[in-house]
Parts: structure tokens; C-alpha cells; sequence
């Protein structure tokens, strides 16, 4: 009797699992309706896997330091499954951000100076690991070589303006990457600002007509007319003026043949002709007129001018300028002095013009003594009868000294006229005496 009772409660223990198990398992496999999860283990306020991966990945395409395809793999991920948001940050990640530093490195390369690029070079054929410290650390102090290196090639240029030489000179003073690159995007675009308005304000004073004009619109209007002022309409304006000016030069009687054709040749050509001509070709054409002017004034001057001009023809273009400005006329001067009479008069007048008499008229000029002495000369003349020797020899005595009077000669004024006067009155009384004796013996 106990075997059988035995045998009931083992095969009761058998069967019990048989009959309970397969309910669960095909509770399992049976179909879920649409849209029904299963177990939801965030019921209880914990987030699953799923919802975390998704929150980092949409934490990393926020930020703005992610590259392009780190962006473009993260947002593949989010329209994903929770597969696909855990394998991109996994690996996908890593990847992506591999390619944008690589991506990042060789642009700095192709806009970075020397010192930049050499270190761009050497981070792309390292490791990660190198691509990585460029990019934090190394980049920055390869800037600052090259920084420091444009600042100081600046200052050297004389075009630099006041306000970015000192602003310039400060930065180096401090030389630190943070200070040289505040310099140049900070300080720079500011003074040179600045610096553009004096220059474009200086060519309202120095500048011709056009250049002039050009200037004060460029001042009134904003920095970007400034700018294309400097950068073109300055050079426009400029050879308006230069054409200008090479045609008045052209124009004047008094410029030479040399400069003349040179200027001519410039008119037919571009601005930068214009410019060359005026600035170097110019003062060398006017220097051969010159000497051309000097060679005639040799060939024509008398033996002072030639000895002169012909020193200064041997010498430099400064021997040239100093004789045709002041050396031809002293030498001119030489040679008017060598042909004039140098033989003083032999005597001095008996009467002196201080010596007249008060209120005896003033004599007349020497030219005019000639018609006052004729009338005594032709009356002495008259005084005789006309026959005899001595007559026409008195008279003509008289005429004789009637003609010095006339010359003017130096030494001789109103004094001479009246001695002239005098002998012809003289001649003619004793020709009158020596007739009238014959008759009165």
C-alpha cells in the first residue's frame, strides 16, 4: 500500500511543470498588438539605454566645436534604432571626429604662415595623438611665430601708417600669442582706418586738381570708398593730373627739344608712363636742354662767355645750373667792360657846373650843342668877305669845333660848346683885322 502512494506523489512532482511551462512559453510567442512594447523599465523614473544614448548624441550635434561629419553620422544615428545610436558612439564617433580634425588641420594648413604650416605638416603625417595636441596647443604657438613675424615685416614697411606703428610697437613689447593676435585682429582693421582717412586727408593739400577732387569724395562718403580710393582711384586721378601737367610742358616755348619729344613720347603712353616720365626721365631731358642752351651761348658769346661756358660744359649738371644762373652774366658782364674806352679825358673843363654864376642858365646836353655853335660858326663865316685863304680855313676850324661839340664826347659838356664858339668868333675877327690893315695904311 505505501509504493502506490508513492508512485502517486512523484508522478504528481513529473507532471506539474509539463502542464505549467508550456503556458507561459506560448504566453510569450503569442503576437502583441500594434505599437505595445514590452516590460517599460522606466516605469519606475529611470531612463533606459536607449533614451540616454540619444540624449548624448544630440548633446554632440550641439555643439559647435562638432566637424561636419561628425554632425552628418550623429544625425544618421538619431533617425536610427537604439543599435544604431549605441554603434555611433561606440565607434562611429571616433571616426567621424578623426576625419574632421584631419579636415580641420589641412585648412589652417593652406592659410597659416611658415611657422604654421611646418607644424600642420608634421601633425598630419604623426599620429592622432599629434593631430590632436596641433590642434589644442600647437597651432596657437606656431601663430604666434608667424604673428610675430608679419608685425615686424609691418613696421618696416614706410607706408605704415602712424597709428599701426605704434599700436604695432606695443604688441611686440608684450609678445605673448594672445597680445600679437589681438593686435591683428583687433588693433589692425581699427588703426588702419585711422591711418587711411590722414593719408586720403594729406592728398587734399599735395595732390593736383583731379587727385583733389577724387580725395574729398572718397572722404565723404564711407571706409569702403576710402579704401577703393587708396587702392584704385588715387592712381586714376593721379594720371589725369599727370597728363596735365606733361601737356603744359609740351605746350611752353620755352621747353626744349629734348623734353619736348620725351614728353610726348609719355603722352602716348599708360599711366604708369605718365608717372616715370614726371618722377625720373624729366629732370634728366631738361639737363641735356640745358647743356644744349650752354653749347650755343659758347659759340656766340665773346672770350669771358666761352672761357665760362665751356668750364661748366666740363663739369657736373650742378657747374651747368650755376653758370645760366649767375656765371653767364658776370661773364657777359667781362666781356661788355673789355670793349669799352678806357682812356680818361686829358684835361678838365675850366668851369665846372658848380662853378657857374647863380641864375646863369644850365648848359644844354652835349647832342644838342651842335645847332648852338652853327649859328656862330656861320656868322663868323659871313663876317669875312669870302676871299683869301684864311677865311675858309677859320671856318672850317670853326666847323671842326662845332663838330666835337656834337660828339658828345666824354670829359666835354656845355663847356665844350661854348669854347667851340669862342675860337670860331675869335677866327673870324682876326680875319676881319688882317683885311682892314692895307686899307687903313
Amino acid at each position: 500500500m505505501k509504493l502506490p502512494r508513492v508512485s502517486a506523489v512523484v508522478a504528481a512532482a513529473v507532471l506539474t511543470p509539463a502542464v505549467l511551462f508550456p503556458s507561459s512559453a506560448l504566453a510569450a510567442d503569442a503576437p502583441q498588438p500594434a505599437g505595445v512594447s514590452g516590460p517599460d523599465t522606466a516605469s519606475e523614473g529611470n531612463p533606459t539605454q536607449e533614451e540616454l544614448d540619444r540624449a548624448e548624441v544630440e548633446k554632440i550635434l550641439a555643439d559647435p566645436e562638432s566637424g561636419i561629419s561628425v554632425r552628418e553620422r550623429a544625425e544618421e544615428a538619431l533617425a536610427g534604432t537604439a543599435a544604431d545610436l549605441r554603434q555611433f558612439l561606440e565607434t562611429g564617433l571616433q571616426a567621424a571626429r578623426v576625419t574632421d580634425d584631419r579636415v580641420r588641420a589641412s585648412q589652417i594648413l593652406a592659410v597659416g604662415g611658415p611657422a604654421v604650416k611646418k607644424a600642420a605638416e608634421a601633425a598630419l603625417r604623426g599620429t592622432y595623438a599629434d593631430l590632436v595636441a596641433f590642434l589644442k596647443t600647437g597651432r596657437y604657438e606656431a601663430q604666434a611665430a608667424d604673428d610675430r613675424l608679419e608685425l615686424t615685416r609691418l613696421l618696416d614697411l614706410p607706408s605704415t601708417g602712424r597709428g599701426v606703428r605704434e599700436a604695432g610697437e606695443k604688441a611686440l613689447r608684450v609678445n605673448t600669442p594672445a597680445a600679437l593676435r589681438h593686435f591683428f585682429e583687433v588693433e589692425l582693421p581699427k588703426q588702419r582706418a585711422d591711418d587711411d582717412r590722414v593719408e586720403v586727408t594729406r592728398m587734399l593739400g599735395t595732390g593736383g586738381p583731379a587727385l583733389q577732387k577724387a580725395a574729398s569724395a572718397a572722404l565723404d562718403g564711407t571706409y569702403a570708398d576710402i579704401v577703393k580710393f587708396l587702392k584704385e582711384g588715387q592712381y586714376a586721378a593721379r594720371a589725369e593730373d599727370d597728363r596735365a601737367e606733361i601737356s603744359a610742358i609740351v605746350a611752353d616755348p620755352q621747353t626744349g627739344r629734348h623734353t619736348r619729344e620725351a614728353a610726348q613720347k609719355a603722352l602716348e603712353g599708360d599711366a604708369a608712363g605718365l608717372r616715370r616720365f614726371l618722377e625720373t626721365e624729366l629732370a634728366s631731358v631738361r639737363m641735356s636742354d640745358k647743356r644744349v642752351k650752354v653749347s650755343q651761348i659758347a659759340e656766340t658769346g665773346g672770350p669771358a662767355v666761352r672761357k665760362a661756358a665751356l668750364a661748366a660744359l666740363e663739369g657736373t649738371d650742378q657747374a651747368v645750373l650755376a653758370f645760366l644762373d649767375k656765371g653767364w652774366a658776370a661773364a657777359r658782364a667781362e666781356d661788355e667792360a673789355a670793349v669799352k674806352p678806357t682812356t680818361p679825358p686829358t684835361g678838365e673843363p675850366t668851369v665846372r657846373p658848380s662853378d657857374r654864376p647863380t641864375g646863369q642858365p644850365s648848359a644844354t646836353p652835349a647832342p644838342s650843342s651842335a645847332p648852338a655853335t652853327a649859328p656862330v660858326v656861320q656868322a663868323a663865316a659871313r663876317t669875312a668877305t669870302g676871299t683869301g685863304a684864311a677865311a675858309p680855313a677859320a671856318a672850317g676850324s670853326a666847323a671842326r669845333s662845332g663838330q666835337l661839340a656834337a660828339t658828345g664826347a666824354e670829359g666835354l659838356g656845355w663847356e665844350a660848346g661854348a669854347a667851340a664858339a669862342a675860337v670860331a668868333a675869335g677866327a673870324g675877327l682876326v680875319v676881319v683885322s688882317r683885311r682892314r690893315r692895307p686899307t687903313e695904311g
